[in-house]
């Protein structure tokens, strides 16, 4: 069975309001007791995500900001790679920024460029909020991921001149249609969960993921049992025609999935 559960956040195990439901909750809390980690794996920051990892009560690694850092369930940093301070620079210009809400992650900190309710009211249950600045001028130091929010065709312009731009130098995908994540080459879920898997001397084989965006991807390639939502990206979906589909985050897929495999009373 498996001994490690690794889980998106957005469009995976939180519900439609980004919030932790109860059933998914207790589902977590039962597991636990009986002995099985968790990882949260997701492209928000790591003081948000501590918030909702708090709510559903368990203990679990938190890998953040899709793989720039990886935290213990007691909080110790195993892991940082930052964006180079002279490609933040460049990538805070009108000619990638102009039409989007501009954001920074900093260890410390999440900087946005303008106002956003919607952003405050997908962190209600962490509490987590931004900070506004001009992000033009900002040095570039100690940024592990930017993020452009946007109409989802905008933003794939944005994401077809980072391409064109940097190639292979940063690693660029998209969390959520309107949110396109821009963080160091070498960062990604899936070598993330592959840390975390060497740090509990857990075989891939011991692991089940579960995902829905394109960020998720490594994820799942990672895992030995990958699922995707119902509710997944088509991109995602079409890289992975082989994998395992389940519910959607709408009616606790994770949750429920759950319990099938571990034949938990519902």
């Amino acid at each position: 069975m498996y001994q490690l559960i690794a889980s998106d956040l957005d469009g995976t195990l939180l519900n439609g309001e980004h919030m932790v439901d109860a059933y998914t909750a207790e589902t977590l809390r039962t597991l636990e007791e009986r002995g099985v980690q968790f990882v949260i794996a997701t492209g928000r920051h790591y003081l948000d995500v501590m918030g909702i990892r708090d709510v559903l009560g368990i203990r679990a690694h938190l890998i953040t900001s899709n793989g720039a850092r990886i935290h213990s369930p007691d909080n110790e940093l195993i892991h940082a790679e930052d964006i180079p301070a002279n490609l933040v620079k460049e990538l805070s210009q009108a000619e990638f920024s102009a039409g989007t809400l501009l954001n920074f992650y900093l260890d410390d900190a999440w900087l946005i460029d303008q106002h956003s309710q919607y952003l405050l009211d997908m962190h209600q249950d962490s509490g987590f909020t931004y900070r506004i600045e001009d992000l033009a001028n900002h040095n570039g130091h100690g940024v592990p991921k930017i993020l452009y929010i946007g109409n989802h065709a905008h933003l794939l312009e944005v994401e077809s001149k980072l391409r064109e731009r940097f190639g292979n130098t940063l690693y660029i995908t998209f969390s959520m249609p309107d949110c396109l994540e821009v963080m160091a080459a070498s960062v990604s879920k899936g070598h993330a969960l592959q840390v975390v898997l060497d740090r509990l001397s857990l075989k891939r084989e011991q692991c089940i993921a579960f995902g829905d965006g394109q960020n998720d991807l490594e994820l799942l390639q990672t895992a030995g049992h990958p699922r995707l939502m119902s509710n997944a990206n088509p991109r995602l979906m079409a890289a992975l025609p082989n994998v395992v589909q389940i519910g959607s985050n709408e009616e606790s897929g994770v949750a429920k999935h759950l319990r099938s495999a571990f034949n938990m009373t519902h």
